[in-house]
């Protein structure tokens, strides 16, 4: 006689069985669907969001609740406890924020300004940031590690973009869409001659387009085999920028640098 399970893939197919390493695959785009999403999901929204029948979406959110990695409430599933715990583990065990922050911090002295440390997201064409150094001025830049851009919104977006594997970056630029708000709006023509620009001059920089009166400069960090792998970002309010553009632009790069040679020299 057939097991529920064996019942459960003949009716949705084996990638519906909440085994396997496809449900594997499956559990990982649920934590990420649902961190995008800081009020939750119902389980019609996540079954829409994931491609998942709803009956075979309960058994693996089910375990998911009664171990605190979700919670679940008026019908609504949100991140638990311990999915954050499982976060900040992760987080804690990544060497490549550890190693950079020492370089981060000696340039916020040197600035005076917040030092944000961001990777690339080439599953959904955004930039995340990974690390921050604080500035010491009460007016400053402030984002929480976590938080995420559109590429070509930011100038450590357009750094990490600049230097991406040329193949997914033009079909990135063929596909993109500019919606996210910004002070000057950005184009596909602008976009293209900006990224040769940087990987021309090797950072990028700019003045209230993200924003009126923030203004920011950004570099890439490689690794030992020379692949942007981060991005140095040093944002603070255009009135100190235009006070020292060439000073900051110069810090940001040689820090970035240093950052490099450190990963070549720690990282596996």
């Amino acid at each position: 006689m057939p097991t529920s399970q064996q019942t459960e893939a003949a009716h949705y197919g084996d990638q519906d069985v909440a085994t396997g390493p496809r449900s594997l695959v499956r559990l990982l785009a649920l934590f990420d669907a649902l961190s995008a999403v800081p009020d939750g999901l119902t389980l019609a929204e996540l079954s829409a969001s994931l491609g998942s029948p709803k009956s075979s979406l309960l058994n693996l959110l089910r375990p998911l609740v009664s171990e605190a990695y979700l919670i679940h409430s008026g019908g609504i599933y949100r991140p638990g406890p311990s999915m954050f715990r499982l976060a900040s583990n992760v987080l804690d065990s990544w060497q490549m924020p550890k190693v950079v922050l020492p370089i981060m911090e000696q340039l916020a002295g040197r600035t005076g300004e917040s030092v944000l440390l961001s990777v690339i997201d080439r599953t959904k064409g955004l930039m995340i940031y990974v690390g921050i150094a604080h500035s010491p001025h009460p007016v400053r830049y402030q984002i929480s590690a976590g938080m995420t851009r559109p590429l070509y919104a930011t100038t450590a977006g357009r750094v990490l973009l600049a230097y991406a594997e040329r193949d997914w970056r033009q079909a990135y630029l063929s596909r993109v869409q500019f919606n996210w708000p910004m002070a000057v709006p950005v184009t596909k023509t602008w976009l293209k001659c900006e990224l040769d620009r940087i990987r021309e001059e090797g950072l990028a920089w700019s003045v209230d387009s993200y924003a009126i009166g923030l203004s920011a400069v950004a570099a890439p960090v490689f690794d030992a085999d020379g692949e942007c792998v981060a991005c140095i970002n040093v944002p603070g309010p255009t009135i100190r920028f235009l006070a020292g553009p060439e000073m900051r632009k110069a810090a940001v790069k040689s820090a970035a640098a240093q950052a490099s040679k450190a990963l070549a020299a720690r990282l596996p």
